[in-house]
């Protein structure tokens, strides 16, 4: 009986520790980027760390629980957003904004994101934009998101702070 119980918990907890799949290679068109992340939106909030790839044509995003359980991984790739929970339920949108809001609960801005963590407006799109004594940006207005450099490491953000509505999102890039 013991020995049965036992195996029932081994088996429980690596359910529990699901593992979400392998991105794939790095893109030579690209970047990588880790950090940890906050949200809160409404009286809701969640904080962990955030795995990025991205690439001109693709994103492959993982966001982890702060102990390193896989939460969610958003992907972008041939005009299509997935994503996939630590559950292994996925989920298709034809937007990773629209996609995130309706399966987590709240908008990520991966349309924009790739140009703001670089401290730079996307371009073709209308943008308000502050900017501090050495020419770096302290504020963006921007497809309705806010975007406050918060700090800097030479010439590429470490700290932003992004908000719209009821939506509240903290990125420290490591």
């Amino acid at each position: 009986m013991f020995r049965f119980a036992l195996v029932l918990a081994v088996a429980a907890l690596e359910g529990a520790c699901a593992v979400l799949p392998a991105p794939g290679p790095f893109p030579a068109d690209g970047f990588e980027l880790t950090g940890r992340v906050a949200v809160r939106y409404g009286e809701e909030g969640v904080s962990g760390r955030v795995f990025w790839r991205h690439a001109s044509d693709s994103d492959d995003l993982l966001i982890t629980s702060p102990l390193g359980q896989g939460v969610a991984r958003v992907s972008r790739s041939g005009g299509e957003a997935r994503l996939v929970t630590g559950e292994g339920r996925e989920y298709r949108a034809a937007d990773a904004e629209s996609l995130t809001e309706r399966v987590l609960g709240w908008r990520l801005p991966l349309s924009g994101l790739p140009d703001w963590v670089q401290g730079r407006a996307s371009p073709g799109r209308p943008a308000e934009i502050l900017r501090d004594g050495a020419g770096r940006m302290t504020d963006l207005c921007q497809d309705d998101w806010k975007i406050e450099f918060q700090e800097y490491e030479g010439d590429r953000p470490s700290r932003l702070r992004l908000s719209r509505e009821n939506l509240e999102i903290r990125l420290v890039i490591d």
